[in-house]
């Protein structure tokens, strides 16, 4: 990163430290949250009743456009050729082959390509989401092993792929980091993540540790993971006159227009970027080098373009998740109560961005200890810059603590169940703060009985069925409750006649999740209007605001700006109503909205419908555009999802085969909004897990820093028969702090799942794999 981008980190890293000790002070009233979401005491409306997908249908009939799927008139197709060495410069380029191919309109390189300006790194300003501080096609330097080196254009996809394919690259290779040895003999840094370092000391934890009665330390591993959506990564870019359109697959729609229009000079405003439909996002579905490279391509042959990674090219381009490794060292009493947690070790990441994996994160709130020792450090290679992935931190982080108590449970001679619930904390651990609500004991207990843990046996290998060695396993999850700043909401009211309808507005991604169908239920139940009456518009970034679909925090930023939006609504509506009103006199305070008009809450016989205001204030309709308020409540209070995980595997002991045959989640995350996506959310995560915990690896050649396995032949994931049937429950206890009593529920299904699989296999086999994925080699 740059010296800038750096010391801007700094200095939003010792604000937000500043606020942090002033925040908790403030009286409960005065944060968002202190008084309750009315919708959390309305039991018996949409919210937590089962509704389909409003999307549904369109993706079944193959209507709804995907980013690769819109079209311009005179457009021609991209094509990418990408670097073999891991650093150095392009020394030639011979290009006169690919030029006189057939169809081909354009080459470009670093040679032709528009001046534009370095993309800001994200975290380095609040719309800034560039992937690395690297300038793109503005120079002959190579970065990494697979960096887009030339573009492509011409009138067919397979023409853009042949000409690519006959382009000739000579490279003056420099020295490069290509091992971890080496990263590590360059030298250690202390991990920093989004300005703040990833570190926390509580007492003594290595003296504690020494002094325990019973204790566990060992080294755990996690490999390098790429992302894999089921829709690889495209957009479809036109330059209009002075203004650029882009159709594009993302999860910050808003945030990229805004980074985009800083590389082309571009006034804001001028940058339109939509992005209805991703298929499949889990952190990777940002800006990346093809967006830009596009675009360029565009404006130099005065054409739109479309841009179509191959599913070797993401592996090229787009980053994923980095390797670990991890300490664990617990230290307890006889009883079980621990003593000391240390949580230690090394991720690796490229000099380019600053996304370490910060594997810490679920330690600093998951169990009570009176000493913790917490700290990622990194080291650099050169490397395809990494981005998030699905729970960043947590996924990988609680493989390795989690691991650790079942050990520890096994050396005490403990139920692994009661381990856990024996160390639950009063408060938060690390910073004090009170929870804001923590009901994992109850999602434990009610998991346990589902899944018929009373009857393990705790010893190891004594059930068998044939060859196959039969185990079972649990683990704790934990992923943060978020809400990020910037979000806002449009409402507007339309008349026809008596009937009213709304339509929303929310500067969102829908990544298949279901975002649309739950803005729908949370906005039909805040209206008060059925939710036939209401449309929800969201993926483009002429809607005002920005709301980024990462950290599972957009339902949570969407309900607070349209919490806010609907506040608005009722003082705009109180008076156009005016003193004719039967609400006339009345605060905004004291209304609310119920059955297609606005009530008294404490007297609903006082009332107006939406149509009659607007009918007798002579309006057609009624429009207003809020921001939700700053997230404070993340400062006052510690906000966590959990889970308790259980898992049945089956190991076949002549083979080593591993099959995972029962899985159960139970979750503590909050009101639940809509039961029949938030199960698909969870068992997608758990899926995830799997694959994490059984076969996803990177392989990474440190000869010469390229990855070796860029497809699905070769990188595996989890296909049906991988996958048992998965069950899952919840608490669906409200968080009184939250909007709507909710918590985010798309990567909390991912955490804990690993360690939730090595700790059954331990108790079918007797043997324990601290290194991921746990291969058959593993177990022979």
């Amino acid at each position: 990163m740059s010296i800038v981008d750096t010391a801007k980190q700094a200095a939003q890293g010792l604000v937000q430290s500043a606020m942090e000790k002033l925040v908790p002070l403030a009286p409960d009233s005065w944060i968002p949250g202190g008084v309750p979401d009315p919708l959390i005491a309305r039991k018996h409306g949409l919210i937590g009743t089962p509704v389909s997908r409003l999307d549904g249908a369109l993706k079944v009939k193959g209507t709804a456009k995907f980013a690769a799927e819109f079209r311009f008139d005179d457009m021609v197709y991209a094509a990418l050729a990408f670097a073999t060495i891991p650093r150095g410069r392009i020394a030639a380029i011979d290009s006169a082959a690919a030029e006189a191919a057939p169809g081909v309109v354009l080459v470009m390189t670093h040679r032709n390509a528009p001046r534009m300006k370095t993309p800001p790194v994200f975290g380095s300003a609040p719309n800034a989401v560039g992937p690395a501080d690297l300038p793109i096609f503005q120079d002959d330097r190579v970065h990494w092993n697979g960096q887009p080196v030339a573009c492509v254009l011409a009138e067919t996809q397979e023409q853009a792929d042949h000409a690519a394919a006959l382009l000739r690259f000579t490279y003056a290779e420099e020295p490069s980091t290509t091992t971890l040895a080496g990263a590590k003999a360059n030298g250690i840094e202390q991990g920093m993540f989004f300005g703040q370092p990833l570190r926390n000391d509580i007492g003594d934890a290595e003296a504690a540790l020494a002094a325990a009665t019973v204790k566990v330390d060992h080294q755990y591993r996690t490999p390098r993971h790429n992302h894999n959506p089921i829709e690889p990564h495209a957009a479809t870019i036109a330059w209009v006159g002075d203004e650029l359109v882009i159709h594009d697959a993302s999860q910050m729609v808003t945030q990229q227009a805004g980074t985009i229009g800083e590389v082309f000079g571009v006034e804001e405003g001028k940058v339109r970027l939509t992005s209805p439909y991703v298929g499949g996002g889990f952190g990777s579905k940002g800006l990346w080098d093809h967006q830009v490279i596009g675009a360029a391509a565009a404006k130099l042959a005065g054409r739109p373009v479309r841009v179509t990674l191959s599913r070797e090219g993401v592996y090229r381009t787009v980053g994923g998740r980095t390797l670990t490794e991890q300490r664990v060292a617990i230290g307890a009493q006889a009883d079980g109560t621990f003593d000391a947690i240390i949580h230690t070790g090394l991720s690796v990441m490229t000099a380019h961005n600053n996304m370490p994996e910060p594997f810490i994160l679920g330690t600093r709130c998951t169990y009570a200890a009176p000493h913790i020792a917490l700290k990622v450090e990194v080291a650099k290679m050169n490397m395809l810059a990494n981005t998030f992935m699905r729970a960043p931190g947590e996924a990988v982080g609680t493989f390795a603590l989690e691991a650790a108590i079942d050990e520890l449970a096994t050396k005490l001679g403990i139920d692994p169940v009661e381990l856990r619930i024996h160390n639950e904390p009063e408060k938060d651990p690390v910073n004090g703060l009170p929870f804001s609500s923590r009901n994992i004991v109850t999602a434990w207990r009610q998991g346990a009985e589902r899944f018929g843990w009373s009857g393990r046996d705790a010893t190891p290998g004594v059930r068998r069925e044939g060859e196959w060695l039969i185990g079972t396993g649990c683990a704790t999850g934990t992923y943060p409750y978020y809400r990020m700043p910037g979000a806002e909401a449009r409402i507007t009211l339309t008349r026809d006649g008596d009937t009213v309808r709304a339509s929303v507005e929310v500067a969102a991604a829908e990544m298949g999740m279901g975002t649309s169908t739950t803005t729908a239920i949370v906005a039909a139940e805040r209206l008060g209007l059925p939710m036939a009456q209401i449309d929800v518009g969201y993926g483009d970034s002429a809607i005002p605001g920005a709301i980024m679909a990462g950290g599972s925090q957009q339902t949570a930023a969407i309900g607070a700006a349209v919490i806010a939006a609907h506040n608005a609504l009722v003082a705009e509506l109180l008076t156009l109503a005016g003193n004719d009103s039967p609400l006339a006199g009345l605060s905004p305070d004291e209304v609310g909205s119920e059955g297609g008009g606005l009530a008294k809450r404490d007297d609903p016989a006082r009332r107006e419908s939406y149509a009659s205001i607007l009918a007798r204030a002579q309006r057609d309709s009624v429009s207003v555009t809020k921001a939700g308020s700053p997230p404070l409540e993340l400062m006052h209070w510690s906000m966590h999802s959990h889970s308790a995980l259980f898992c049945e595997v089956r190991v076949n002991a002549v083979t080593g085969e591993l099959r995972v045959s029962r899985f159960l989640g139970s979750f503590d995350c909050g009101r639940i909004l809509n039961p029949r996506t938030a199960a698909s959310q969870f068992r997608g995560g758990i899926i995830m897990g799997l694959g994490m915990a059984l076969m996803e690896e990177t392989q990474f050649d440190e000869r010469n820093g390229r990855i070796m396995n860029p497809s699905l032949a070769e990188y595996h994931v989890p296909v049906h028969l991988d996958v048992p049937e998965i069950d899952v429950i919840w608490t669906d206890i409200p968080d009184p702090h939250t909007p709507m009593g909710a918590h985010g529920i798309g990567e909390i299904g991912i955490t804990g799942v690993a360690a939730a699989v090595a700790n059954a296999v331990w108790h079918a086999t007797g043997k324990r794999v601290r290194d991921l994925p746990i291969t058959l080699d593993k177990l022979l």
